[in-house]
């Protein structure tokens, strides 16, 4: 695509203006933002395939930390939304390993991902049914249609609780902000607070951010508790403790049972 080229916004439809050119695995892609939501994006992704040919990026030696931090918030925003027993679906769960810590902590949680295999949570993919709370860390970046998959996840509980990184300058990221990700290729749209809120506002929800990454995504208004009480995450082992018990022993049996011959 040229530099005077525009394209059709693929959050709000609106038309998005070209911000530059810039590799992308092997390719020279081209970047845009709207000019009304401010959603920054790549032209049409036609490497996908490529991209996800390994699920898992060899450059994400963050994966264990951020899955630990992910389910101390996972446990403070079901603490906050009363419904600490309630299902969860980590949606795009990539090995299971939320999924495994947070059973481990006593949370009712379950996988599902269409590009992964499930490695550390078999036996607790999704099967359809409601949960009190849907997760998707790391995700909205990786999505072609924001509106489409959040509405889609809508469908399976009233409250989102994802990560994504915001990206602060009025005219789009830098060619170089490490999110963009280009080794990798699955990086394809990025977010401000602006576009957040107009993809919220479309979907008919409430968001509310806690820093520059975590946010949660709602049917109903968020409860005030919740910056409060995921900003003091480090005390959700306490929480488990005292609320919750464990499935390990429990999924341990079920599991046994069930390759019983």
């Amino acid at each position: 695509m040229g530099i005077n080229k525009t394209m059709e916004c693929r959050l709000c439809g609106s038309v998005a203006k070209h911000a530059y050119d810039s590799k992308l695995l092997r390719y020279t892609v081209s970047y845009f933002q709207c000019s009304e939501c401010d959603y920054f994006q790549t032209e049409k992704p036609f490497w996908l395939d490529e991209a996800y040919s390994n699920a898992i990026n060899d450059s994400d030696t963050g994966i264990l930390v951020r899955n630990q931090d992910n389910a101390r918030r996972v446990i403070m925003t079901l603490l906050s939304l009363g419904d600490l027993n309630g299902r969860v679906l980590d949606y795009a769960g990539g090995y299971g390993i939320l999924v495994r810590l947070l059973r481990d902590l006593g949370v009712d949680a379950f996988w599902s991902d269409k590009h992964c295999s499930n490695l550390l949570a078999k036996g607790f993919e999704h099967q359809g049914g409601r949960y009190g709370l849907v997760t998707a860390f790391e995700v909205f970046e990786h999505f072609e249609n924001p509106v489409v998959e959040l509405n889609n996840l809508l469908e399976y509980s009233d409250n989102v609780l994802i990560s994504t990184e915001l990206f602060f300058q009025q005219n789009g990221p830098e060619e170089d902000w490490w999110y963009r990700a280009p080794e990798h290729g699955q990086h394809i749209g990025f977010f401000n607070t602006k576009s957040l809120e107009i993809l919220a506002g479309v979907c008919k929800c409430h968001v509310v951010s806690l820093g520059t990454s975590v946010h949660l995504l709602s049917r109903n208004p968020v409860p005030v508790l919740w910056k409060v009480a995921t900003r003091f995450s480090r005390f959700a082992p306490i929480v488990a403790k005292l609320k919750l018990q464990p499935k390990t022993i429990a999924d341990f049996n079920a599991i046994r049972h069930e390759n019983r011959l």
